[in-house]
């Protein structure tokens, strides 16, 4: 795997990537860090790709398992520490998956075998942040 960030210039602290499959992703910094606001800030962009990897996995899991799931967010809240590296120190990721005839159960081993086994994303995270999770269930 492999991507290419690239500096927009002096005008600013503004980022471009291209990924190795092909998409392009804007990053921009904070105003008081000399960045004008216009795209998410890189650490927000490594909560994003999280949340993706581990959402792509509990609908994967469910629907392996046969559940009628239709649809599947996580939120994730977190927390960094006060100095350098401010690195993340905890996460919450709060899932809420809607479908018909949930079984929580299965919802909870989805989301358990996403953070314990699966979502190589989550997992680098928990080596410097304690990681926390909760699900909910909305019938549709």
């Amino acid at each position: 795997m492999e991507v290419k960030v690239s500096w927009n210039g002096p005008s600013g602290m503004s980022f471009r990537a291209e990924t190795g499959s092909g998409h392009m992703v804007a990053m921009d910094g904070a105003p008081d860090g000399g960045g004008h606001n216009l795209a998410p800030r890189p650490m927000e962009m490594l909560l994003v790709g999280t949340g993706g990897c581990t959402a792509y996995d509990v609908v994967l899991i469910l629907q392996r398992s046969r559940e009628d799931v239709r649809g599947c967010e996580v939120t994730l809240k977190s927390e960094r520490a006060d100095t350098d590296p401010k690195v993340f120190t905890k996460i919450n990721f709060h899932f809420t998956v809607s479908g018909r005839n949930l079984k929580p159960t299965v919802v909870e081993r989805a989301v358990r075998l996403s953070h314990d086994k699966y979502c190589s994303a989550s997992i680098m995270l928990a080596k410097t942040a304690e990681i926390t999770h909760s699900f909910e269930i909305v019938e549709v």
